[in-house]
């Protein structure tokens, strides 16, 4: 199969466990990029803290795309135009804000380039760490969030967020997607808004078959890429119940299991060019 796309999830899966890509990763995409494959990187995380990370992959040179907010915006490197944006409107917010209150878990979201919740705590602190994004702590949370936003998190503790999770997926079908991006991370999106559909809509507009898409990913916000891809790869360190779902299974993100998927079943099928 000629792959033209390979989609990578970030944490946990590009990158290691200390958030740097690893040599041979590296130079197996770019030496994929040379043979005109796109790399695309879908995240939950904002916009803001993937661009080192496309940077570093020079994404930019070669015409790839950044899947940020879980596939609430889609970004072309090359021209920085923004290719698809989703939103949820502040009374929405506000009324996150007040189930969480409800459901004792804490919340956040983001203005600008900034990390936003009424009390801050040790899993947004997590979130600060991952992102490089500052924390504003506010009590008037509700008179903070007066513009749209791209999407809100609960965070608590696993065992506590597993059960809400499940809760608010029924509460809120048809309104609202609800998905886990980390144990202790509980995100929500416009409905019908994930990794899978921005994906599919971007494989839309560059001409590319749903059969020409490698997705790679170690979580649940991952699921819906790893389905609609052709191939849809798990990494080693995943969750069982996801390495059931994909095609294949890699390696684990500290033993390169990307590179060995790109050098598998791109790198093999491609013919790269001469320097």
């Amino acid at each position: 199969m000629n792959y033209k796309m390979i989609v990578l999830d970030l944490d946990d899966t590009l990158l290691r466990d200390d958030r740097t890509i690893s040599p041979r990763t590296k130079q197996a995409l770019m030496d994929a990029q040379e043979a005109g494959v796109k790399v695309v990187l879908a995240s939950g995380r904002p916009t803001f803290a993937m661009r080192h990370i496309a940077q570093e992959l020079e994404l930019e040179k070669y015409g790839s795309f950044i899947l940020s907010f879980n596939g609430a915006s889609i970004i072309n490197c090359a021209t920085n135009e923004q290719l698809f944006s989703s939103t949820l409107s502040p009374a929405t917010v506000h009324e996150l804000y007040n189930m969480s209150k409800k459901e004792q878990v804490w919340i956040h979201t983001y203005v600008g380039d900034d990390i936003v919740t009424p009390a801050n705590n040790k899993y947004t602190d997590i979130e600060a760490d991952i992102t490089g994004m500052p924390i504003i702590e506010t009590d008037q949370f509700i008179e903070a969030i007066q513009e749209p936003v791209v999407k809100v998190l609960m965070v608590e503790a696993p065992e506590k967020l597993v059960l809400l999770e499940q809760k608010l997926q029924q509460q809120l079908q048809g309104k609202l997607n609800v998905m886990r991006s980390k144990p202790y991370f509980l995100e929500f999106t416009e409905v019908g808004v994930d990794k899978g559909t921005s994906l599919h809509h971007l494989s839309q507009q560059l001409g590319i078959e749903q059969h020409e898409v490698i997705a790679i990913g170690d979580s649940y916000n991952d699921l819906a890429m790893i389905e609609f891809a052709g191939l849809g790869v798990a990494m080693g360190n995943a969750p069982d119940d996801i390495k059931q779902i994909a095609n294949y299974v890699t390696d684990s993100n500290m033993e390169d299991g990307v590179a060995k998927v790109v050098e598998e079943f791109i790198l093999r099928e491609q013919v790269l060019p001469r320097s």
